[in-house]
């Protein structure tokens, strides 16, 4: 009997491969085996914190420049609703005419309403175009609350009646009344402004300033978009 034949696709055990290892006359493979592909990295964020900060510098600035300059109109109306005090004069010396009239005071009032009106408007206008400023938006805004109500001060006793009480009085003539000049007596009232604005800012950012998943997409969507 005859043995059968081999076949000739199984491999013969002396062929000296190794498992693992291509067949004698197989060509070997090139180069090495493919790697995974790496995860896709997160995206970096488009603005770096310097620039940030940099940008609230930025908002903080003409927040106070633009509060400042406002005073000028806080100036003119408290010179425009002040109540008057009259003076009179016996060729000696300057009296109050009505002594017991509470018109020296009522400067006074009249400086802090119109004062918390003014920190109440520019907090309001300051938080509908800047709604993401941070601390330094509210500092500049403090900062030049005190800086419009010193504007203000100086501008309205500037424009008001003479300062030089005995001058007038020489000048309008005995027992003739005059107004004395604009005085603000209580100095706190120069920051009534900046305690507004701090307040109504504060009080606007909690109700509806952006909350904590805005901020992170609309991070994600600029650094997505960049």
């Amino acid at each position: 009997m005859t043995a059968p034949l081999t076949p000739h696709d199984q491999p013969s055990p002396h062929d000296g491969s190794e498992p693992g290892q291509p067949a004698s006359g197989e060509p070997a493979a090139q180069g090495h085996p493919e790697p995974y592909p790496a995860e896709e990295s997160e995206p970096a964020e488009h603005s770096e914190p310097g620039e940030e900060l940099r940008a609230e510098l930025v908002q903080a600035s003409v927040a106070a420049i633009a509060v400042a300059v406002a005073g000028v109109l806080l100036g003119l109306l408290w010179l425009w609703l002040a109540p008057r005090v009259s003076l009179i004069s016996d060729g000696k010396a300057v009296y109050l005419k009505n002594s017991e009239g509470e018109d020296a005071i009522g400067a006074d009032g009249v400086f802090v309403l119109a004062a918390l009106a003014f920190g109440f408007v520019s907090a309001a206008l300051t938080f509908l175009f800047c709604r993401r400023g941070g601390v330094a938006l509210v500092v500049g805004l403090a900062i030049g609350g005190v800086l419009g109500s010193v504007i203000a001060w100086r501008l309205g006793v500037w424009l008001g009646p003479s300062t030089d009480v005995v001058a007038h009085a020489r000048q309008v003539g005995k027992g003739v009344a005059f107004d004395a000049p604009l005085k603000l007596n209580a100095k706190g009232a120069l920051l009534a402004w900046s305690v507004a604005a701090m307040v109504v800012h504060l009080a606007l950012t909690g109700l509806f300033g952006p909350r904590d998943e805005e901020e992170t997409y609309y991070q994600a969507s600029t650094s997505t978009t960049a």
